[in-house]
């Protein structure tokens, strides 16, 4: 008996087992249960055999014995899924059972057995005379949706798996069970037989890639992050980019000296500068300004030997260079020693989780202090409806503030003179907001600046007059001689002198 209690009390302080995807671990909190029984569901296509192999790789990095079983695919099969991605499957067992009709060669293994001749009970027989054989430490079992169909029926389907879980757990083995989800309901019941259940989907979308993610749905015993978590499939496996949940991370803490831009005018209408830890928003019709302004301050972190990262919906990194070389910005250099980085996206093809750890690792792992947003307008097509764009950009700009960065959100607003709308309203998540607008004075169009608000300290409450031209960005005197210049119809009502050009 004394034995008896020293090998459950082994088995209950065991760790997690890594699962060879560290964002996943991350979700998990950690990993795998160890010695337990996992299901891992989704529909065909979904990724469910890729992260089994991983699974089974990261423990032969282990020195552990790994066994793969599959009832659905053949070991030719697997081995040109993992060659796919790079992957030499040397070291793992397969153990094969497929039907006679796959295997027309008469001179194939004798390993080779062909579970469509076997009743159930043998096939399970088979299954575990394997399993005794090579003793392994980490099993995936490929597919119970065979187990199903020899079963033909759901009650005995469900003593069937019980009696795999209770010989895997004497066999101290930590198991994925791989389901296709190919019953017409839900079985709910094999959720209740697993200590975890972890589901893959794939959603087509009326345009562009299908998007993928998971979502765990129980961990007995253990905390985990829940809700979908986005995923991709490419060359090496499976990417996860778990949600991104601002609580998560820990709060840097406190405001770092106040970043300029390098325009007195500007920084002066700001109230000084704009700290880091904060957000702001740029706010304005398509072509004033608004991703100039934010250039000019990456500009000017790049010369204080800081990084930064741009993030553009709109425009190439060739039409970007372009454009900044005409106002007299080299961003070439920066760009070759990884100081600056510009990522081009697709909304059509980036999903909100990839979004969001392309930003966290420029932050943790690159060091960038600032972020440039550019635009929303393009980031919201990327996103199912308005309110989720909210809720994820509160956890984004919420998650840089705490780690001190300094970030740029661009928003266009539809129309360029007189009334414009806005697509979204994110006045209220950033913490400082700058409003451009066209107006028209002198027979020519002009653009006017303005501090809407800055939570963290004072600033201008003049509209003052901009200019953009091949030296950068010039902002003149407060245009007091104006009446409504934010409506873009303003009357002009005083003798003063506008800014003038300085060739």
């Amino acid at each position: 008996m004394a034995d008896i209690s020293g090998e459950r009390e082994l088995l209950q302080d065991a760790g997690p087992v890594t699962s060879g995807l560290p964002a996943l671990d991350y979700i998990l909190r950690g990993g795998y249960a160890a010695n337990r029984v996992h299901l891992i569901e989704g529909e065909p296509g979904a990724g469910k055999t890729t992260l089994g192999l991983q699974f089974l790789l990261e423990g032969r990095t282990k020195n552990e014995r790994c066994l793969y079983i599959t009832l659905s695919e053949g070991r030719d099969e697997l081995i040109q899924v993992a060659g796919t991605h790079g992957w030499s499957v040397d070291g793992i067992e397969i153990f094969e059972l497929v039907p006679p009709e796959l295997s027309l060669d008469p001179d194939r293994e004798q390993s080779i057995l062909y579970a469509s001749d076997l009743e159930l009970g043998e096939t399970l027989r088979l299954v575990m005379e394997e399993v005794e054989r090579v003793a392994p430490a980490r099993v995936v079992f490929d597919s119970l949706s065979e187990i199903r169909l020899l079963s033909q029926g759901a009650l005995k389907f469900r003593r069937q798996v019980l009696a795999l879980k209770h010989f895997f757990a004497t066999r101290h083995c930590t198991v994925l069970f791989l389901d296709d989800l190919t019953q017409a309901e839900e079985d709910l019941g094999l959720h209740s037989l697993a200590h975890g259940v972890l589901r893959l989907e794939q959603i087509a979308q009326t345009y562009g890639a299908e998007r993928r993610r998971l979502r765990v749905f129980k961990m007995r015993g253990r905390a985990f992050h829940g809700g979908f978590h986005d995923y991709i499939i490419r060359t090496g496996g499976l990417e996860v980019f778990p949600r991104l949940v601002a609580g998560s991370h820990p709060d840097m803490g406190g405001f770092r000296e106040q970043a300029m831009s390098g325009v007195p005018q500007l920084d002066a209408l700001v109230g000084g500068g704009l700290d880091y830890g904060t957000s702001t928003l740029i706010v304005g019709p398509s072509g004033i300004g608004k991703s100039t302004i934010a250039m000019r301050y990456v500009q000017a972190a790049l010369e204080r030997g800081e990084k930064a990262l741009f993030i553009s919906f709109d425009e190439t990194e060739r039409v970007f260079l372009h454009r900044a070389q005409g106002l007299g910005w080299d961003f070439s250099e920066v760009l070759a020693s990884k100081q600056f980085v510009f990522r081009q996206v697709d909304p059509a093809e980036l999903s909100p989780g990839e979004f969001a750890g392309t930003v966290s690792k420029a932050v943790e792992q690159d060091g960038a202090s600032v972020v440039v947003l550019d635009s929303l307008t393009g980031y919201q097509h990327a996103m199912p409806e308005e309110q989720f764009l909210l809720l994820q950009m509160h956890e984004m700009l919420t998650y840089l503030n705490q780690q001190g960065v300094l970030t740029f959100v661009i928003l266009a607003q539809s129309g360029m003179v007189g009334v414009m709308q806005t697509p979204v309203d994110m006045t209220y998540l950033c913490d400082a907001a700058l409003l451009l607008r066209f107006f028209e004075a002198d027979g020519e169009i002009r653009r006017a600046i303005s501090v809407i608000k800055k939570r963290t300290g004072a600033h201008e409450n003049a509209i003052r007059e901009m200019m953009i031209d091949a030296q950068g960005i010039q902002v003149g005197q407060k245009l007091s001689g104006f009446r409504g210049i934010l409506t873009g119809v303003p009357t002009y009502v005083g003798g003063e002198q506008l800014l003038k050009d300085r060739s």
